[in-house]
């Protein structure tokens, strides 16, 4: 019979999560966004949340990367 050894993999490593960002004071599209994101919160929907996040994350560029 042979003998088989086996090893452990190595640790996975994952970095904080990001900070939420922050809709600019001013702005139409971070207003919608941002309460697109409280409306998905209220209703349980964290998926639609963290999608919110990713859009006004994209939208900063308009405001010269500042989120």
């Amino acid at each position: 019979m042979a003998t088989t050894t086996t090893t452990m993999a190595a640790a996975v490593h994952l970095p904080l999560p990001q900070l939420e960002p922050v809709a600019v004071e001013g702005c139409d599209v971070c207003r919608a966004l941002g309460k697109q994101r409280a409306e998905a919160r209220t209703a349980g929907n964290m998926s639609r949340v963290s999608d919110c996040n990713v859009e006004i994350r994209a939208h900063s560029d308009h405001h010269g990367g500042r989120p």
